[in-house]
């Protein structure tokens, strides 16, 4: 799973985060409260927008960029967001904000007699990695004939949150990219056994925390093993280097999705199908990835299975 991302040029974390937005959207709400000092109850509707969009170029062509998340969190207020996730600072993140804002605000403009009307989303960055250098705040600042505009991006830092801040605020889909926090030490965590254990405690106490709120109906089942499951994928994949640290705070995540067999027979039926109408409108693997993942509410492992075996296999 892993290679056959890198291969198609996708950054694997960022496409856990995206699938985890996408199967898990309620627990986006919790992190826009914190995020954008919202005060969603966790009951509003979230509606994802399309993830390409194409950016023209002065010479005429242009070409497909694909965001993290763009949506609209249904209240009686309606608001527009786009986030993105980033393991690092970079110093074309913002020109690449710019360009998805505008980009969904024209998609949704008013256009009357003499008039357009354009309405720039919330936007927002979630950084996995973080130090002294990375911004607390970032704004994009836009001069006009009628004067300056300027919009902030707020900040969310992962490894700012302990565990114990995670579950107070309800910040749920911050625990696959909790590892990041450890990342530092895990040459220390893989040659020293107590270290080792401490953080297998934690790991075991989270999945404990994360069993009693799916017990009193807090966390839906499905939600409980794609937070187990992409916490795995994230693990695997930074952790590669290390052994007995994978191996070791692996061992709390063996649980999977359950499937029953009905549900994998409806659901390689409608693969099939969205498979289809994707690859004829010529749509590249990652976004079909995402779709399957999003419409099916499955796993990434699942949606890379039966895009190879209902589309064409990537060469």
């Amino acid at each position: 799973m892993i290679s056959y991302i890198l291969k198609q040029g996708v950054r694997p974390v960022h496409f856990w985060a995206r699938t985890l937005l996408k199967t898990c959207s309620p627990l986006i709400l919790p992190v826009l409260n914190e995020m954008f000092g919202e005060h969603y109850t966790g009951k509003e509707r979230i509606d994802f927008h399309s993830e390409q969009h194409r950016l023209n170029k002065q010479d005429g062509n242009g070409e497909w960029r694909i965001t993290d998340s763009t949506f609209t969190v249904i209240d009686a207020m309606p608001k527009h967001y786009l986030l993105e996730v980033q393991s690092t600072a970079d110093n074309s993140m913002l020109v690449r904000i710019f360009e998805y804002s505008t980009q969904e605000a024209l998609a949704a403009a008013e256009l009357t007699k003499d008039a357009l009307h354009v309405t720039i989303p919330q936007s927002g960055v979630l950084f996995l990695r973080s130090n002294s250098n990375t911004p607390d705040r970032m704004q994009i600042r836009i001069d006009t004939p009628g004067g300056a505009v300027t919009f902030d991006v707020q900040v969310l830092k992962t490894k700012e949150y302990t565990i114990d801040e995670i579950f107070e605020k309800n910040l749920l889909m911050l625990i696959p990219f909790y590892i990041f926090s450890h990342e530092k030490r895990f040459q220390e965590y893989n040659t020293n056994d107590e270290k080792l254990q401490e953080l297998k405690t934690e790991y075991r106490d989270m999945i404990d925390r994360l069993k009693k709120l799916k017990e009193h109906n807090q966390l839906t089942e499905y939600q409980y093993h794609m937070l187990i499951d992409m916490s795995r994928n994230v693990l695997d994949y930074i952790a590669k280097k290390y052994d007995r640290v994978r191996k070791g705070v692996g061992e709390f995540m063996g649980g999977r999705i359950i499937e029953t067999e009905a549900t994998r027979i409806l659901n390689a039926g409608r693969a099939t199908e969205i498979v289809s109408i994707y690859r004829e409108e010529g749509y590249p693997d990652q976004f079909i990835l995402e779709k399957l993942q999003s419409k099916l509410h499955i796993a990434a492992d699942q949606a890379m299975e039966f895009l190879l075996a209902y589309g064409k296999q990537p060469a």
